[in-house]
């Protein structure tokens, strides 16, 4: 009956050795592999599976079970063994597993890619950091698609940021200057366009730069892939294959090019984002309160804090503009616009560039402020501001003269060295609501160590307590001010947005700025002292 089996079969004795076989086994037998036909003998696995199974008699093989599986002539067999037969031998029957592993293998494939493919875009998805991004891809590159890769990224000039890295080791950052026209299907890739087949490029003709330092067997397959981005070309990735590595396979082909379309995305979102970065970091430039420090004798600090933990900017505003020199006077401003966030911070930058371009103007507190206000008025904006502007100059003996001008803000208070705290006798009407702007103008002079404060109504209208719903207040402010006599400027300051900070706690506020103009205790000389022979180390 095994005679005419549509599957091999093969009779052995006791040592292994073909006692019988079908005309399936006799075919299963012959490796036409190469071109041509010869015949094989009983391979190793099975001559063994039957030695195996004579030393163990008493055991009665299971047919349904394979007692044995290798390969024959190329292809895959698992086998299995029948009953005994009269004479000692034993019938092997031969099921060809070939395409069965080849599925197994190509679903085991899949598998890894669809792992890859998912580890791939959640790492590199995880940076919006370019060169960390390259890394990653090079790294995940090397690791899992070839023994080596490099990610070259659009040239900057003529100047090309290389990524690369070996299986196992970790990513480097180079920049070359080079023509991408030497290597094959690069220049294309570069500029988007679709990668070239592997078997087309010659890896002996790769330049020395492209094989990275540690690879030790001569390159044997090359792929040079694009990485595909939003409307342009992300970069370029080169995979390298040893000589001893087998050569990229057409479906390898195709998982590279989903593994760079991958990686492409992410980098383009990484320098979408940088690109962005930098213009927000260029535009937030002039809208953040500028760094304070002494100005012609004069101590001048300031602290800011947005309404939104998570912001930078909002709609209060501090500038101090210095004269030519010590014996003019320095412009200084606080202003709060109505409303929070960037909208107000758009306006507020507005405010600050016209009133710098108004500086000329900066000795009538109320021109300045009614051109200011026509400006607003004839501009889209429908969003009003209040303001402080303080022109400074130092006197002799270390004295500050003041001339303040409050527009619809509250006066600034001047803590005196005695512990006193004063408001400066200014007020005014509103920018930006009424056609013109009616205000008076009030002058102080500072002793040294005696402070000048501005301040916003975010300080005084930050809500909390015990309660969390009772403001802070203008008294809780002046008492803070009381105790915080002689002590310079940057210390004042620091100490409000503490005390108002705390009474908030981890409530909703408004915006809040202060800035403190400040006489040192130490004087320091102007140009009036010197022509005047003054001592510059005196003290008052």
């Amino acid at each position: 009956m095994w005679k005419d089996a549509p599957c091999p079969v093969l009779v052995l004795d006791a040592n292994g050795g073909i006692v019988d076989l079908n005309p399936s086994a006799r075919l299963a037998l012959t490796d036409r592999r190469g071109g041509g036909t010869r015949q094989v003998g009983v391979p190793a696995w099975l001559a063994d599976a039957q030695r195996g199974l004579t030393d163990g008699a008493d055991v009665t093989p299971d047919f349904g079970v394979p007692s044995a599986a290798g390969e024959i002539a190329g292809r895959f067999f698992e086998a299995r063994p029948g009953s005994p037969m009269a004479d000692g031998g034993t019938a092997w029957w031969l099921v060809d597993c070939t395409a069965r592993r080849e599925a197994e293998a190509s679903l085991r494939s899949s598998r890894e890619q669809a792992e890859i493919r998912a580890m791939v875009s959640s790492t590199l998805l995880s940076s919006l950091n370019v060169p960390r991004c390259a890394e990653v891809a090079a790294q995940m590159a090397a690791e899992h698609l070839a023994d080596a890769a490099l990610l070259v990224l659009p040239p900057v000039g003529r100047r090309y940021a290389v990524t690369h890295a070996l299986r196992g080791g970790s990513a480097a950052h180079t920049s070359l200057q080079f023509d991408p026209r030497d290597v094959p299907g690069l220049a294309e890739a570069l500029q988007g366009f679709p990668p070239v087949p592997a078997r087309w490029i010659d890896p002996s003709a790769l330049p020395e730069w492209v094989v990275p330092t540690g690879f030790g067997e001569p390159v044997g397959s090359v792929i040079v892939t694009p990485l595909p981005g939003h409307g342009v070309s992300a970069g370029a990735l080169i995979l390298l294959r040893s000589s001893t590595t087998q050569a990229f396979a057409p479906d390898e082909e195709a998982f590279v090019r989903l593994f760079a379309a991958r990686a492409g995305t992410a980098l383009s979102a990484a320098r979408l984002y940088s690109e962005q970065s930098a213009i927000t970091a260029t535009l937030m430039r002039d809208l953040l309160p500028p760094k304070l420090e002494t100005v012609h004798g004069v101590d001048y600090a300031g602290r800011y804090r947005a309404a939104g933990d998570h912001e930078r900017i909002g709609g209060d505003f501090y500038d101090v503009h210095p004269g030519a020199d010590a014996s003019q006077e320095t412009f200084v401003v606080l202003g709060d616009v109505a409303g929070k966030g960037l909208d107000a911070a758009v306006l507020t930058g507005k405010i600050r560039n016209t009133l710098h371009a108004l500086m000329p103007l900066a000795s009538d507190h109320e021109q300045i402020l009614n051109l200011l206000n026509g400006a607003l008025l004839t501009s889209h904006h429908t969003r009003f501001a209040t303001m402080v502007l303080a022109c400074v100059r130092r006197e002799d003996g270390g004295r500050v003269r003041l001339r303040l001008t409050s527009a619809g803000h509250m006066p600034p208070l001047i803590v005196r060295a005695d512990g006193r705290v004063e408001e400066a006798d200014t007020h005014g009407t509103l920018v930006g609501a009424l056609p013109s702007v009616t205000v008076r103008t009030a002058e102080a002079v500072l002793a040294p160590g005696e402070t000048c404060l501005l301040y916003t109504d975010g300080i005084t209208e930050a809500r909390g307590g015990p309660l969390g719903d009772e403001l802070f207040g203008e008294d809780r402010l002046r008492q803070a001010l009381v105790e915080c006599a002689g002590m310079p400027g940057e210390a004042i300051v620091e100490r409000v947005q503490m005390l108002a900070a705390q009474w908030l706690g981890a409530g909703v506020h408004d915006d809040m700025a202060a800035l403190a103009i400040s006489a040192p205790r130490t004087a320091r000389p102007t140009a009036a002292d010197t022509a005047g022979g003054g001592d510059p180390g005196r003290t008052a």
